[in-house]
């Protein structure tokens, strides 16, 4: 059974939850939407949720947390790519199309983003448009312009 425990940071309210020892969602919790019963927090989401608070302070540029990723093979190896791209950095729909071996894959490496389960951990808020224009977010472009915008403050600090 799914575990899941709510957490505000500065971006909003998170939900992050577990199951069989790993991160299985992590996910903005719209305000406006009625959250699902929190259970007991685990450890392990214990464990998430202090990172996310580092990542936040800026002192946490990876992650090391178990993860289950589910979804179609694409959607995994387009997951995986994202884990790739560096903190403080971007790459395009293309660069992820091409790095899969899919060069004409963008829209659905576009889409695959859009499903993406664990949110900042994955992070698909680092995958922009050919053209660098920001492209789409599940949790809303101010979301994404703002996490870039966090990672950016904190990549020029040596």
């Amino acid at each position: 059974m799914e575990s899941v425990c709510y957490y505000d940071y500065p971006i909003g309210t998170i939900g992050i939850a577990e199951e069989n020892g790993a991160v299985t969602r992590v996910f903005y919790a719209d305000a406006k939407a009625p959250k699902a019963h929190a259970n007991a927090e685990t450890p392990l989401i214990k464990k998430a949720a202090v990172q996310l608070g580092e990542y936040f302070g800026g002192t946490r540029k990876q992650f090391d947390l178990p993860l289950s990723l589910r979804g179609t093979d694409f959607q995994r190896a387009v997951w995986a790519a994202l884990i790739s791209v560096p903190f403080g950095e971007t790459r395009s729909y293309k660069d992820i199309a091409v790095q899969i071996g899919n060069p004409k894959a963008c829209r659905a490496v576009g889409g695959a983003n859009h499903r993406n389960p664990i949110m900042i951990i994955v992070p698909c808020h680092r995958i922009v448009g050919h053209d660098g224009g920001l492209g789409g977010y599940a949790c809303g472009q101010a979301v994404k312009r703002g996490l870039l915008g966090l990672e950016n403050a904190f990549y020029a600090v040596p």
